[in-house]
């Protein structure tokens, strides 16, 4: 399963400096809930995907928030290398693995 979509980037609060997420829509994250349920899943609910941003793809996994919606988290090297700004709106694409 494949979903691209339009997300705003945004700090995670706890820690400013460091941690940068979009956020897949309800729908999206709902359907994902729905396929996760039926598979084991690692620590924190996390799905492992393949994320795309722009030119860059990697390895990493979503992770549910309280509102029931998955995050994923751009990890510097990959706002280095999209020229990605807090608060800046980003097509990105996550494929579920497993």
């Amino acid at each position: 399963m494949r979903y691209r979509f339009t997300s705003e980037v945004r700090r995670w609060e706890a820690r400013r400096d460091d941690w940068f997420f979009v956020d897949l829509p309800l729908d999206a994250s709902a359907e994902i809930h729905e396929w996760a349920d039926a598979r084991p899943r690692a620590g924190f609910g996390a799905v492992k995907v393949v994320a795309r941003v722009g030119g860059t793809s990697w390895s990493t996994s979503i992770f549910p928030g309280a509102s029931g919606v998955y995050s994923l988290a751009l990890a510097a090297r990959i706002r280095r290398a999209e020229s990605i700004e807090p608060g800046e709106l980003i097509e990105a694409e996550v494929e579920l693995q497993g």
